[in-house]
């Protein structure tokens, strides 16, 4: 009875909305039965929709904010808005590709049993949590007002920071999604917990670095 279980589930399709409910069974789903080109589609037109909602949230003072020229603020609005959009059609790709790969190296120096396909369909399926996070988050700026770059579930959101920086990079969704990497690399790629929460953690810990740069840089005099 246990077999034919499991075999059932190995045969049976994950599905995106599942991975807010029972992400642990989608993990052994895709484990079994990997899918790539729906849910890479379906992720990517909500990318696609919340970054265009993010690009019509922008004006004129947050570019001012940022440094940028009043006199050249409307023509670098313009194509920002225009690349921020089309941003949303390379994001889950791209995205799920470099993790993808840099997972498979570990998994191959761990000797863990895991194909490529299974990385690329674990990843998209985790990506549907940082699409609905931005859907949500740039919807709620569309309607409200105020920096698109800074979510409203993050802590600099919560704390009405001007500048995302380091506590931009400290966010529910992204959270979140530390914890179904870990999960998933643990269920589908079969690593030992210890190393994936190790890898999770460290992804996370990148993210709070490249925000702590970026607050350096826009503290930095202008020459």
């Amino acid at each position: 009875m246990e077999l034919e279980k499991e075999m059932n589930v190995k045969k049976e399709s994950p599905s995106l909305v599942g991975m807010f409910a029972s992400p642990g069974l989608q993990f052994e789903r895709i484990k079994g039965n990997p899918k790539i080109w729906v849910p890479l589609i379906i992720i990517t037109i909500l990318y696609t929709v919340g970054t265009t909602l993010m690009a019509l949230s922008m004006d004129t003072d947050t570019l001012i904010g940022t440094g940028v020229p009043e006199n050249q603020v409307d023509l670098i609005l313009g194509f920002t808005k225009v690349m921020m959009a089309v941003m949303g059609l390379f994001i889950p790709i791209f995205g799920v590709l470099i993790s993808s790969v840099i997972q498979l190296i570990i998994a191959k120096i761990a000797n863990a049993e895991v194909t490529f396909k299974q990385l690329f369909s674990m990843n998209t399926y985790i990506m549907m949590i940082g699409a609905i996070g931005l859907l949500l988050n740039m919807a709620i700026r569309f309607g409200i007002g105020g920096n698109p770059e800074i979510y409203i579930t993050s802590l600099a959101g919560l704390l009405n920071s001007e500048k995302a920086g380091v506590f931009g990079s400290i966010e529910v969704f992204g959270i979140w999604g530390v914890i179904l990497t870990a999960l998933g690399l643990h269920r589908t790629a079969q690593f030992s917990k210890g190393l994936a929460w190790t890898i999770a953690i460290a992804i996370f810990l990148l993210q709070i670095g490249f925000g702590l740069i970026g607050t350096l840089l826009q503290g930095a005099p202008k020459l």
